[in-house]
């Protein structure tokens, strides 16, 4: 088989398929998380701690070098993002969450299908039972 071919097989399968949607949904998912996050969540916690804008948590390793007549950036500085950091933590532990939630529902109902049905006529008896009720009979005639 041309490796053309096979790769065609592979990718009209009904899962690669299945997972390609689920990775375009994901990533629709999460652009809303972060939104969500960004313009609901984290504003009212900032107001809680003081009104701190999140995203402008900064620590400066290194300044920027200005050049002294315009002003002008000419080496830019070196800036660690904690604010930033934490609002992405934040959409993390939000779609894990929602992950989790989904995932145990899924489990649920695949719980559900698996219960095997309750049959109507119950089994005929094995070789050992009918043994068994044969020596019980004869013991109640003694």
């Amino acid at each position: 088989m041309s490796l053309l071919k096979e790769f065609k097989t592979f990718a009209m399968r009904g899962n690669v398929i299945d997972m390609a949607v689920g990775i375009i949904i994901g990533a629709a998912f999460g652009k809303i998380v972060a939104s969500l996050v960004a313009d609901i969540i984290m504003p009212p916690i900032g107001l809680l701690v003081g009104g701190i804008d999140f995203t402008a948590i900064l620590i400066t390793l290194k300044h920027p070098v200005l050049d002294p007549v315009t002003g002008e950036v000419i080496k830019a500085g070196v800036v660690m993002k904690i604010g930033t950091f934490i609002q992405t933590l934040v959409d993390f532990i939000i779609i894990a969450f929602a992950i989790f939630l989904m995932i145990k529902g899924i489990n649920k109902l695949d719980r559900k299908k698996e219960e095997p049905a309750v049959p109507s006529t119950p089994p005929p008896p094995t070789r050992d039972q009918e043994l068994l009720t044969e020596i019980r009979d004869l013991l109640k005639k003694l």
